[in-house]
């Protein structure tokens, strides 16, 4: 059986269901998931059913929100920023979000 996702991502995957990191709560899924202390994440996109790796600096990691907020999960991102700084505030995820905000991902 063949996967679209690397060996190291479902272990990744894996490792944060079972770390409290939980990647559903109440049946909806998480669409960020740290790693390296929030310089890096995996960005589930939903929409295509496709997990892309990138560094949550990067322009790549600004244009998958944006297709993200564009298709109606904003707010849900939006919220597990949120969630990530109160759980993680050393990791700079309100930074992240800042430049979200910045970059216009959430407006319209």
């Amino acid at each position: 059986m063949a996967s679209n996702t690397s060996k190291t991502a479902r272990a990744s995957v894996r490792a944060g269901q079972g770390a409290g990191g939980a990647l559903s709560v109440l049946g909806e899924y998480k669409y960020l998931i740290p790693l390296a202390d929030g310089r890096f994440a995996y960005v589930r996109n939903l929409t295509n059913g496709k997990t892309a790796h990138l560094k949550t600096d990067s322009e790549a990691f600004v244009e998958e929100i944006r297709t993200l907020a564009a298709a109606g999960h904003g707010t849900k991102i939006r919220n597990e920023l949120s969630a990530l700084n109160e759980s993680f505030p050393a990791h700079g995820w309100d930074t992240t979000e800042k430049r979200l905000v910045d970059a216009g991902v959430f407006e319209g």
